[in-house]
C-alpha cells in the first residue's frame, strides 16, 4: 500500500457487481483502494482506511428486500465500527444498492428505498440537479448534471413532510430534474448533517470518461462527470488536484 495515497475500503456482498469499476474510479483519482469481502471483515477492518464505499448490485440477491441481508451481516461482522468511523470523521459513500444498505443502517436520514413507480428495473441516464455542497463529492459539480441509473428498488420515500424537509436542510443534495422513478421530492440522494456519509442511486462509477457518455460528441468537461464526483473527496483527503481540474 502507498501510504502517500488514501485509502479507501470496498466492502464486498454476494452479489455485488459494481466493486472492480468502483476501485477503478477511486485509483483514477489518486486512492489506494481494497475490496474486502464482508466474510473476512470484522471491526478492526477500518484501522486504516480514510474512506468506505459501499458499491452497487444486488447484495444477496436483494432476497428479502434489497440491502437487508447486506444490513445484517455488517452488523454482525463489525458492530458499530462504520458508525464510529463516520463519527471519527471518516467519509462512507453508498452507491445504488450501497445507499440501501446505508439507510437500512441507519447511517443517513430516514427513508426507505422502494419498488420503482413503473414497476420495472430501469437502466438509462438521469438529469441531476444540486441542492447543497456541503459534500466533498459535488465540490467541482455544476448546477446541473447527468448520469446513469440502473435499478428496480430505487424510489426513495420517507414519512410525512420529512422528504420536503430534507431538501430544505440540504440533506437531499441531488435530485432528478424529471421524476424518473417516483422519489418523493425527486430525491435521487441523501446526506448526512455533516456530509461525510452519503447515499446516491445514480452510478458515478461508471462516468469516468468523455468516451463513457452516450453522445459521441459530449464534451462539457475534460472527464466524465464520475470523476469530478470522486476528485472532490480525493482532494479533501490531500491528493492533488488533478491537471484536467486546474
Amino acid at each position: 500500500m502507498n501510504t502517500d495515497r488514501p485509502h479507501a475500503l470496498l466492502l464486498k456482498f454476494p452479489g455485488t457487481n459494481c466493486d472492480v469499476e468502483s476501485a477503478r474510479a477511486l485509483a483514477a483519482v489518486g486512492f489506494d483502494t481494497t475490496t474486502l469481502p464482508i466474510s473476512q471483515a470484522d471491526s478492526g477492518s477500518l484501522r486504516d482506511a480514510d474512506f468506505v464505499m459501499l458499491s452497487g448490485g444486488f447484495s444477496y440477491g436483494d432476497y428479502v428486500m434489497a440491502g437487508r441481508i447486506a444490513q445484517l451481516r455488517i452488523e454482525a461482522r463489525l458492530g458499530d465500527a462504520l458508525r464510529s468511523f463516520a463519527d471519527g470523521g471518516g467519509h462512507i459513500l453508498g452507491v445504488c444498492n450501497g445507499f440501501q444498505i446505508l439507510l437500512k443502517l441507519g447511517l443517513l436520514p430516514t427513508g426507505s428505498l422502494i419498488d420503482n413507480t413503473s414497476g420495472r428495473f430501469m437502466c438509462r441516464w438521469a438529469g441531476l440537479n444540486v441542492t447543497d455542497r456541503r459534500s466533498p463529492f459535488l465540490k467541482h459539480l455544476p448546477d446541473h448534471f447527468e448520469l446513469p441509473v440502473a435499478h428496480a428498488e430505487g424510489r426513495f420515500v420517507a414519512a410525512d413532510g420529512l422528504a420536503a424537509e430534507y431538501v430544505a436542510q440540504g440533506l437531499a443534495p441531488l435530485i432528478y430534474e424529471n421524476d424518473i422513478n417516483g422519489s418523493s421530492e425527486r430525491i435521487a440522494a441523501v446526506q448526512s448533517e455533516n456530509g461525510r456519509v452519503f447515499g446516491l442511486m445514480p452510478h458515478p462509477e461508471r462516468f469516468m470518461e468523455r468516451r463513457h457518455h452516450y453522445d459521441a460528441d459530449w464534451a462539457d468537461s475534460p472527464r466524465g462527470w464520475g470523476f469530478l464526483f470522486f476528485q472532490g473527496l480525493a482532494e479533501e483527503l490531500g491528493v492533488a488536484p488533478s491537471p484536467a481540474m486546474v
